[in-house]
């Protein structure tokens, strides 16, 4: 049986870094991405030079059609065993009483819209309910849903703490059907995401907030992702861990 790992926004940062563990795990891996094309092939070939199975799949989340059609490609790899809701996106450091419905939206529906689909669909294929044999969501949160980012983007961190709605309630409903329903929540972490924020630096400017005085990395966060994914955390649903140097 060829297991499958599902990794959204599976081109950089955090989900590069699931992406290569994963495959480096026995995996075949569906690398999600939304445009850049030369980037997911990169995390392609990085896998199958070692051995492993991936492919690159374009897809906006925040387009149910696109996610269907993920999913679709998906299904005629193998039978999935993993989902990693790993896309998302931040935007300029702003206020929300400076901020057009636009941004809002395209926030919401990227970050929210697009896990609560992507995890619908996992869970049509892992319940047991639906004749699957079981299998872990790996949601990603941030620390932001735990301070609420005030002033850099309150949007940002509300379509956070819905994932962790979602993590809970989710993890809840379908823990009898063989589905686990987790979420991490990284900090500061050293990836291309603050670059939106337009704060120059971000990453260095923030580490004196951070307990442990220093950003995480992609490889961090992903080891977290690969216990989440593993037997070792067979009793874990409904969870939601910080990967925030105490930063939580």
């Amino acid at each position: 049986m060829t297991n499958i790992a599902i990794v959204t926004g599976g081109s950089r940062g955090i989900g590069r870094a699931a992406a290569l563990k994963l495959g480096a795990a026995g995996y075949t891996v569906v690398v999600n991405y939304t445009s850049n094309a030369a980037a997911a092939d990169e995390v392609v070939t990085s896998i199958t030079s070692k051995g492993g199975k991936a492919t690159a799949v374009k897809g906006d989340v925040s387009k149910e059609a696109d996610i269907l059609a993920l999913f679709a490609a998906a299904d005629k790899l193998g039978t999935l065993k993993v989902l990693v809701n790993n896309a998302g996106v931040m935007d300029q450091q702003n206020r929300l009483d400076e901020m057009t419905t636009d941004r809002i939206r395209r926030i919401l529906d990227i970050n929210t819209f697009g896990s609560i689909i992507c995890a619908r669909e996992a869970v049509k294929r892992m319940s047991t309910k639906h004749g699957g044999q079981g299998g872990s969501i790996v949601n990603m949160s941030s620390a932001a849903a735990y301070h609420g980012a005030p002033g850099l983007g309150v949007e940002y961190g509300a379509s956070k703490g819905a994932i962790d709605v979602l993590t809970i309630g989710l993890g809840r409903e379908v823990a009898a059907e063989g589905v686990r329903v987790n979420a991490l929540r990284p900090g500061i972490i050293d990836t291309e995401i603050h670059d939106s924020s337009g704060i120059k630096g971000r990453v260095k400017l923030m580490r004196d907030a951070i307990p442990m005085k220093r950003e995480g990395t992609a490889d961090e966060v992903a080891d977290a992702i690969m216990w989440l994914c593993s037997d070792q955390s067979s009793y874990v649903t409904g969870s939601i861990i910080p990967v925030a140097g105490g930063r939580c």
